[in-house]
């Protein structure tokens, strides 16, 4: 079976920079992608280069920043009263997860005064090239409550337990 829309994928894969130092590696983890395809659960140019490809298909793929990520938008670093951040201790680096308008988002500490703090909600990878190496270890067709929510749901969950819940 190949990856195509409506499918369920899962896949191991190491994440690098453009300079191949390891970002990421769901083998070193032990912990394998399982994604939806077709439903913006990737960034587009992984969900395009996996198209079609079937279990034990093994791929290198080379994602430009507007592919990845996105480009860097610098009016997205801001500052922001230090009175804003619960935390006693704030140090460039830390980073935090907040609700933003299209969901959550993670929030850089760039500087840290008395009175403010300069924030990055661009993601941390925005702007780079991203190298990925994937396998691709199963291809499923999705269940329709996994097609209902828009993501691969934990094993054991199946559509009509989750269609009696509703009912309920």
């Amino acid at each position: 079976m190949n990856i195509a829309p409506q499918r369920i994928a899962t896949l191991h894969y190491v994440l690098s920079d453009k300079d191949g130092q390891v970002l990421d590696d769901s083998r070193e983890r032990q912990q394998p992608l399982e994604y939806l395809h077709g439903h913006d659960n990737l960034m587009s140019g992984l969900e395009r280069a996996l198209e079609g490809k079937a279990a034990g298909d093994e791929l290198r793929v080379t994602l430009m920043p507007a592919d990845a990520y996105g480009l860097r938008n610098e009016s997205l670093v801001r500052r922001v009263a230090r009175s804003a951040f619960p935390v006693g201790d704030l140090s460039p680096g830390m980073r935090f997860q907040t609700p933003g308008d299209a969901g959550p988002e993670i929030v850089s500490v760039l500087e840290v005064d008395d009175q403010e703090v300069v924030v990055d909600t661009n993601h941390p990878l925005a702007g780079q090239t991203l190298k990925y190496s994937l396998e691709v270890l199963s291809v499923r067709e999705a269940t329709r409550a996994e097609l209902a929510k828009g993501h691969p749901l934990a094993p054991g969950t199946e559509a009509s337990e989750v269609e009696d819940k509703k009912m309920l």
